[in-house]
């Protein structure tokens, strides 16, 4: 069959890439379809104001007339200006196994890529790292989770043919939540916030949590610089995540730490895995895909941990012990059994030693390739 790379202009063809995953032969059989809205506000300029910073483009690989492939070429360029880089991203690939159509897809956003000047190619990896980062390699067993990659197993291998190399990993632990956590966690937790200085804040409403959600993200601008393809979130790029998350928020599962000023110093964020709804949905939240996605929150045993941070001139004082203990008090409380960590690069060195002591063992691994152009 006759193999043809398009580059995608039209809303027709964009709606076409957007769910040319569902559609694909060979998808695993836990796959887990992305929640569609959000995959439509991701391409939408005017609603992902992240893209006015970026050259984009989108192919759609076809053999003959039917639709067998897809990918994203990125240039982040304030990242790259920032970081003094020439380097471009692939994101989005999806496609049959077949080795000419992962080349040919990726062989057209290289092409792109080196037309605008770019030395290097990274990927998969989207416009910040709270896009979905890399392909899964490793436990491909368990359900994937949300913003996380759903990929079929061969798809790494096709990767691998076109001379990518392995660039970074970031692992998934399983973390059971215990009946008593270390005594030294609530010995560490009691002499931080019994002294005065620092206090926990514990939420029941999510009109509680609101006020909070800005302060936090702030805290994340602060303390996420060193992470592979972070930027730096405007005010609209913060109320932007936080009007997306904060309706499926469980309050009872983010802690926050403030000091003496009301500054916010430590935070956790967590939420009841949401996987099992997203599939009953099909990603659909209308019209009863969000009741769906409420029951299996409901029903889980998992907890999905999503966000936390402390601000760098605290760290190493216990404050993630702190958030610990009353997170897992709350998991408890809710019947959940283990936490599923979310993706933690294999270089953060004090986040998995801070898992490993806690028992946690790595049980997904995602891999982030690169190659020179």
């Amino acid at each position: 069959m006759e193999l043809r790379i398009s580059r995608v202009h039209s809303t027709v063809e964009l709606r076409r890439y957007i769910h040319l995953p569902a559609e694909l032969p060979g998808k695993r059989s836990n796959y887990v379809p992305p929640i569609w809205k959000d995959e439509h506000v991701f391409h939408d300029p005017q609603r992902n104001l992240e893209l006015n910073s970026c050259r984009t483009v989108r192919f759609m690989a076809y053999q003959d007339d039917r639709a067998v492939g897809r990918v994203m070429g990125i240039v982040h360029e304030r990242h790259n200006e920032l970081h003094k880089e020439l380097s471009a991203r692939f994101y989005q690939l999806d496609c049959i196994e077949d080795p000419s159509v992962a080349a040919a897809l990726l062989g057209s956003v290289e092409t792109w890529a080196r037309e605008l000047g770019m030395d290097r190619i990274i990927g998969p990896f989207g416009l910040s790292d709270k896009d979905p980062q890399g392909v899964q390699v490793e436990g491909f067993e368990h359900l994937p989770v949300i913003a996380t990659a759903t990929n079929p197993a061969y798809l790494p291998g096709l990767i691998e043919l076109q001379g990518y190399a392995k660039f970074t990993d970031a692992v998934v632990y399983r973390v059971d939540v215990p009946a008593v956590l270390p005594e030294l966690y609530t010995r560490v937790s009691e002499r931080l916030l019994t002294g005065g200085r620092f206090r926990l804040l514990s939420f029941t409403s999510r009109r509680q949590l609101k006020p909070w959600v800005i302060p936090v993200l702030r805290l994340v601008n602060e303390t996420y610089q060193d992470l592979l393809g972070f930027v730096t979130m405007d005010e609209s790029a913060m109320r932007k995540l936080a009007d997306q998350y904060l309706p499926v928020l469980d309050p009872k599962l983010v802690k926050i730490v403030i000091d003496e000023q009301l500054h916010v110093v430590a935070f956790v964020v967590a939420m009841p895995d949401m996987s099992a709804g997203i599939v009953k949905a099909n990603g659909r939240l209308f019209p009863l895909g969000w009741w769906h996605i409420l029951q299996a929150m409901k029903r889980t045993d998992q907890l999905d941990l999503f966000l936390g941070a402390v601000r760098k001139d605290v760290q190493g004082r216990g404050f993630t012990c702190a958030l610990g203990v009353y997170l897992m008090a709350a998991a408890r409380e809710r019947g959940l059994t283990h936490i599923d960590s979310h993706l933690v690069l294999e270089t953060n060195h004090r986040m998995r030693a801070e898992l490993d002591r806690l028992g946690g063992k790595v049980w997904k691994r995602y891999r982030i390739y690169s190659k020179a152009l």
